[in-house]
């Protein structure tokens, strides 16, 4: 009985490791696209541009790399999105 519930435990972890696997593999383009891009943001910040590092920055930067970091830069640049002065209205206004 025990080899039994051995093998079923062994089984199990095998199986969680591989969907483990599957998972990061699957994550690790974003994780790597984030990274170079808020390093991107975080050079154009120190050369003097103001930029808002927010979490739907983040997220644009993490789909598109590279080219979103540079959209996140000049839409930050033209005051569309992404100023600093922008993250920080409140979101509901009382009335």
């Amino acid at each position: 009985m025990a080899a039994t519930l051995e093998f079923v435990v062994v089984a199990l972890v095998l199986a969680a490791l591989f969907g483990a696997y599957r998972v990061i593999r699957a994550v690790k383009p974003f994780v790597v696209n984030a990274v170079v891009g808020l390093l991107v943001i975080l050079v154009a910040q120190a050369l003097g541009a103001e930029v808002a590092v927010t979490p739907l920055a983040l997220l644009v930067v993490a789909i598109a790399g590279f080219p979103g970091a540079l959209l996140v830069i000049l839409l930050a640049y033209a005051g569309v999105a992404f100023v600093p002065a922008l993250a920080q209205l409140p979101l509901v206004v009382a009335v």
